[in-house]
């Protein structure tokens, strides 16, 4: 083989391998090969490329400043309501036993009740913006900043609470959800107040 063929077929082969590659994805995609039930786990390599692909995701774009009063006990009371309302259905509570839902869900949302690896800044993006294909919902769609920070401040002291503890914090707030939403749509915080008048 001389070497201008030989130079030609690697030419050859290195274009067309990709392409091959891609055609053998898109038939593979195309013919449903990959099982994407819930109640049937990704496989070892998929699981891991997802969860990397979610963990740099978001640390790439949780750039939001971290409110100076994230620890005042209002806010922490405030997003326990918040929590107890939106959130522990999927995520539990202190004390809480493993729902239906959380139980049919996958991947499975993790019990937030356990510390978090995440920064306050990472928490806040994820509660905000919510996570494909997880069930995990965008709540800045209704909620404005200042709620989800109450949220995130009450994230933060979980960890350290017991059951006899949670109830009473949650009780504690001095708003319900209902009254905390009904304050933010007089506020006009965007256009969030539409999307609670569309529910």
């Amino acid at each position: 083989m001389s070497r201008t063929t030989r130079r030609w077929f690697i030419a050859v082969l290195l274009g067309g391998t990709p392409m091959v590659l891609i055609g053998v994805a898109a038939l593979a995609i195309y013919a449903g090969i990959y099982d994407i039930a819930a109640d049937e786990p990704h496989s070892q390599p998929i699981f891991w490329l997802m969860q990397m692909m979610r963990d740099r995701s978001i640390a790439a774009r949780a750039t939001d400043a971290v409110p100076a009063d994230i620890s005042d006990p209002k806010r922490i009371a405030s997003g326990a309501a918040q929590y107890e309302e939106m959130c522990s259905t999927c995520h539990l509570a202190p004390g809480m036993k493993r729902t239906e839902i959380s139980w049919g869900l996958y991947p499975r949302a993790p019990e937030l009740r356990r510390r978090s690896q995440l920064t306050p800044a990472e928490q806040f993006w994820v509660v905000k913006h919510g996570i494909k294909m997880t069930g995990m919902p965008s709540w800045g769609v209704t909620h404005d900043d200042e709620l989800l920070w109450d949220i995130v401040a009450f994230l933060r002291k979980m960890p350290e609470l017991t059951a006899d503890e949670y109830q009473p914090l949650v009780r504690g707030a001095s708003k319900t959800h209902e009254e905390m939403i009904q304050e933010m749509e007089m506020r006009g915080g965007d256009d969030h107040a539409g999307h609670h008048g569309q529910q």
